[in-house]
């Protein structure tokens, strides 16, 4: 069975910074590219970080350029995000996702992906 299982979440006050990390279980996912996504309350899901199978590519949506790393350890199976100078409009669900496409670029959109997370809480307070 595949599993992604997301961590690191929590609560932080504006300016600090957390790193969530997600390990895939049931599969290696070392040849396929993954990504973070994320949803707030009311909102739809949207795209955050997307890296490629090899690290070598990395993608982030505009809002959070200069503040996240997405970065991967194919070795461990596992992709991280590490986000600094947190604001409270960063406050979602934080979900980890993985593609099934052999040594893929990063994706951006959520069909784009075959597995994901149950999500990790991160809330900003301002």
């Amino acid at each position: 069975q595949v599993q992604l299982v997301e961590s690191g979440g929590g609560l932080v006050q504006a300016g600090g910074s957390l790193r969530l990390s997600c390990a895939a279980s049931g599969r290696t996912f070392s040849r396929h590219a993954m990504g973070w996504f994320r949803q707030a309350p009311g909102k739809e899901r949207e795209f955050v970080a997307g890296i490629s199978w090899s690290g070598g590519s990395t993608y982030y949506t505009d809002s959070v350029k200069g503040r996240f790393t997405i970065s991967r350890e194919n070795a461990k199976n596992a992709v991280y995000l590490q986000m600094n100078s947190l604001k409270p409009e960063d406050t979602a669900v934080y979900f980890c996702a993985a593609d099934n496409t052999d040594w893929g670029d990063y994706r951006i959109r959520p069909y784009e992906y075959d597995y994901w997370g149950q999500g990790t809480q991160v809330t900003v307070s301002s």
